[in-house]
């Protein structure tokens, strides 16, 4: 037995450790996931040495997890290449703290510990976040190589000393302090081991109990995985999320290295597009569930895992470092998650189109976001139509372009039965239909890209198709005012709303007395700032057209009664047609309805007394 040894590790490190455990120590778990990750790569090194040497202890590997609660000592061990007294010497004692004591002065007083992640690297020294004591027992798989003793109470001093030790491999030892007693509880740390270490290429076993899974499937070849391994794994993964509606597998090799499954989940409401359920991993070890720089925001909906061996990590593992490897990877994600798309759109469209609820809003809104999305997804952005089908944009626009004057009209799903609609449709129009506030930011963003195209809401303006351009002329009277004249003549007289436009037109259908037109843009910024509210509708209603059907009977007769003998008859029932016109938009509050009602009310009961 040589003779104990003591030393420092490194007179600049003085000042770190407080700095680790003031700043660190809401995250102080990840030390075990940096003490377990070590022994994994003991293992990973051992089993690349067997293909070229031999060596005693056998070839079953392990880590053991287990703990002492009344001496309040946790212990890792693993058989794997474990160290010489130099390796020791070298690995542990010469920490590699680039600028330590400049960055001790600069952080030691900091209030955001966020800017301290990603100055250095804990690897080890994760432990003394928990620990008053630490300890390392170590033997290397090379023959005649005596065992190794290192003990420090403080992460600075330490003694290291020859020992007896029979199997390969190291056991660290951790001292608990007096903040960490719940990892005495292998409860506790056997849903640590899952968090983080579910997926290492070895067992991990908690008090003798197997903690871990081992394998992801994300490493296996896709050609080898069938459907329901896929889904058992997302279910493994997201337990209660129900089933995803389908996954792409990322396997790369170059020009970076790059795996994992992403599962395209069914949304139940569009404020679920913000959850992030994407796991990060470096080497099978969980680094965090914010993969915000690798994932663009438009795709933060998806679950599922990526793997990244070459990712440029911090401290903490936890926060990605500025690299144009994750420029490189966001872009390629990017990519397969819009071949995947296209891919199925071309292949099985009817599929495509019902799977569309529940894609739609991370199309759009990659759509909108990201240009390299928007051109490869132009072409397969699809919308619901009037006629109950689907049509791309490009599809509509081919078809209708000429009978529609060079406009795409479009109208929200709510308005299918509105008389909008039934005006469009009884001239043989169709529309394109929306169903969600991103649409509005979508169609000014199309009407950008493609100049020609021209969006029309149906309630924004009539068609020209659904007027009656071969109506008999307009005669005028001994007033020299056309029929046209005196309706907008009552109707002025009836309205009580300020800054309502009147206009007189032909429809080719009777059935229709009169429509509010809104403003386009009025309407579209509306929606673009947030759901039409009860303040937005007075705000579009300050400025909006009553559009009167003058071949309307009813219209007609309220004309008759104003002209002759009862025009206070006429007015009102020029005010019922404007009332209904704005039940028919849908633009009425409940006092606005209570009011019309109490007034028809009236209006009945006098034609009928």
């Amino acid at each position: 037995m040589s003779v104990e040894e003591s030393g420092k590790v490194s007179v600049e490190t003085e000042n770190i450790f407080p700095i680790i455990k003031k700043w660190l120590y809401s995250e102080k778990d990840i030390f075990l996931r940096e003490l377990v990750s070590n022994a994994s790569d003991a293992i990973t090194k051992l089993k690349k040495i067997s293909l070229s040497e031999e060596f005693e202890g056998g070839n079953e590997y392990k880590i053991d997890l287990n703990f002492d609660v009344e001496n309040r000592i946790l212990s890792i061990e693993d058989n794997g290449v474990g160290m010489t007294t130099e390796e020791v010497k070298k690995y542990i004692n010469q920490i590699a703290f680039s600028g330590a004591t400049d960055f001790a002065k600069q952080y030691q007083n900091a209030e955001n510990k966020e800017e301290i992640i990603g100055h250095f690297g804990l690897g080890f020294y994760s432990s003394f976040m928990v620990s008053k004591k630490v300890t390392i027992e170590t033997k290397s798989y090379k023959k005649d190589q005596a065992a190794v003793l290192w003990s420090s109470e403080s992460g600075t001093d330490f003694t290291i000393s020859q020992i007896e030790k029979e199997s390969r491999g190291t056991k660290i030892s951790l001292y608990l302090d007096s903040e960490s007693g719940e990892y005495l509880d292998k409860w506790k740390l056997k849903e640590l081991i899952k968090k983080y270490c579910d997926f290492l290429p070895v067992g991990i076993y908690v008090q003798g109990e197997k903690a871990n899974r081992e394998k992801p499937l994300w490493s296996d070849e896709p050609s080898k995985i069938n459907q329901e391994d896929y889904k058992d794994f997302y279910s493994y993964l997201f337990p209660f999320s129900g089933e995803s509606i389908f996954h792409i597998h990322l396997n790369v090799d170059y020009p970076f290295r790059l795996q994992g499954i992403l599962y395209f989940p069914k949304l139940t409401h569009e404020l679920e597009a913000s959850k992030n359920g994407i796991k990060l991993f470096c080497n099978h070890v969980f680094v965090s569930d914010n993969a915000s720089e690798l994932i663009p925001q438009f795709l933060t909906i998806l679950k599922g895992t990526i793997d990244i061996p070459d990712l440029p990590l911090n401290v903490s593992r936890s926060y990605l470092q500025n690299d144009p490897l994750v420029k490189k990877i966001s872009n390629h994600i990017i990519k397969k998650v819009a071949d995947r798309l296209i891919d199925d759109f071309k292949k099985n469209r009817t599929k495509y189109e019902e799977n569309w609820n529940d894609i739609s809003l991370f199309v759009k809104y990659g759509v909108l976001t990201d240009e390299k999305f928007y051109d490869a997804m132009k072409d397969h952005l699809i919308f619901k139509n009037s006629e109950g089908g689907y049509s791309t944009t490009s599809e509509y626009w081919e078809k209708n372009k000429e009978k529609n004057q060079n406009k795409i009209f479009y109208a929200n799903e709510t308005e299918m039965g509105s008389v909008y609609m039934d005006l469009l449709k009884s001239q043989g129009l169709e529309a394109l239909l929306v169903d969600s506030k991103i649409d509005s930011h979508l169609i000014q963003h199309l009407e950008m890209k493609n100049p020609d195209w021209k969006f029309q809401r149906v309630d924004s303006e009539i068609a020209d198709q659904v007027v009656d351009k071969e109506a008999p002329k307009d005669l005028v009277n001994e007033d020299n005012k056309t029929e046209s004249d005196r309706i907008q003549t009552l109707f002025q007289s009836s309205l009580p709303a300020e800054g309502v436009e009147v206009k007189v037109e032909a429809l080719k259908s009777l059935d229709v007395p009169g429509v509010i037109l809104l403003p386009e843009f009025m309407r579209r910024m509306s929606e673009m700032n947030s759901m039409l509210n009860r303040e937005d509708t007075k705000n579009i209603l300050r400025s909006h057209t009553l559009m009167v059907n003058s071949k309307s009977p009813l219209v007609k007769s309220a004309l008759q009664a104003f002209e002759g003998v009862n025009p206070e008859k006429g007015k009102k029932l020029a005010r019922i047609i404007y009332d209904l016109s704005l039940l028919s938009a849908k633009v009425m509050d409940e006092k606005e309805v209570s009011e019309y009602t109490k007034r028809t009310t009236e209006f009945l009961q006098e034609i009928f007394s």
